[in-house]
């Protein structure tokens, strides 16, 4: 069962002002970065992943027992993978818990820029372990895409349920609601496809290129990638 707990010694300023909706007003700099700085004394950056066989063409993961991709998009974004890696990152719970803390004491713009703080946080440990599963899959012969999640696209976010026993999430604290949301709320499920060098990786669109909202603001100016 591989497990990577990965340091994350900085979180992103910028992004954690995008995701406290801050990205078009003037907002303290001092207050961004009194945030930060105790947000990094709460997180516990923790992933897991593992490594599977994948028929794209009936969108199932050869895992025992075996699980079906939903969707159209969902099997779009995996056209062409020959192998899937599943995988879990999370960041616990004490962060989100210190900002209820400052939402319950009336804080809310400090309860805000914490909960800012700890989505930057995961999605900056999801990112860490891909970088470290890069070089890995590139020495066996294989390009990766970039993850995809249960909630994305037209992939139900109730298969979230399937896919964390994949990925091993209950090995590092991450557990299903009955509401179907995972639990600590700073965690994150996905699946990156695996291609053999010489195929085409599907140039599908990344993240807020791929929503319609386009007066979201939390909205961010991705480009499509280029994986070819």
């Amino acid at each position: 069962m591989p497990i990577y707990n990965a340091r994350l010694e900085q979180i992103n300023i910028n992004e954690m002002r995008r995701y406290a909706g801050l990205q078009k007003v003037s907002f303290s700099e001092e207050r961004l970065e009194a945030a930060r700085s105790e947000a990094l004394l709460y997180i516990e950056p923790k992933t897991s992943w593992e490594l599977y066989d994948y028929d794209c063409k009936s969108q199932i993961i050869k895992s025992n027992p075996t699980v079906h991709i939903k969707g159209e998009k969902a099997g779009a974004h995996l056209r062409g993978a020959t192998k899937i890696i599943c995988i879990a990152a999370t960041i616990g719970s004490a962060l989100t818990d210190t900002a209820n803390s400052y939402f319950q004491k009336g804080e809310y713009t400090h309860g805000l820029l914490l909960d800012a703080a700890a989505t930057t946080a995961v999605e900056q440990t999801a990112d860490a372990l891909e970088r470290m599963l890069t070089p890995k899959a590139a020495a066996k012969g294989y390009k990766m895409h970039w993850r995809y999640s249960p909630g994305y696209g037209d992939w139900p976010l109730e298969e979230q349920a399937k896919l964390l026993p994949l990925c091993h999430g209950q090995d590092i604290g991450i557990s299903i609601t009955e509401l179907n949301m995972l639990s600590p709320v700073k965690s994150i499920t996905a699946v990156i496809g695996l291609y053999p060098d010489g195929e085409r990786i599907p140039q599908d669109m990344q993240g807020c290129a791929s929503c319609g909202k386009k007066e979201c603001v939390f909205r961010r100016k991705i480009l499509i990638a280029d994986n070819s």
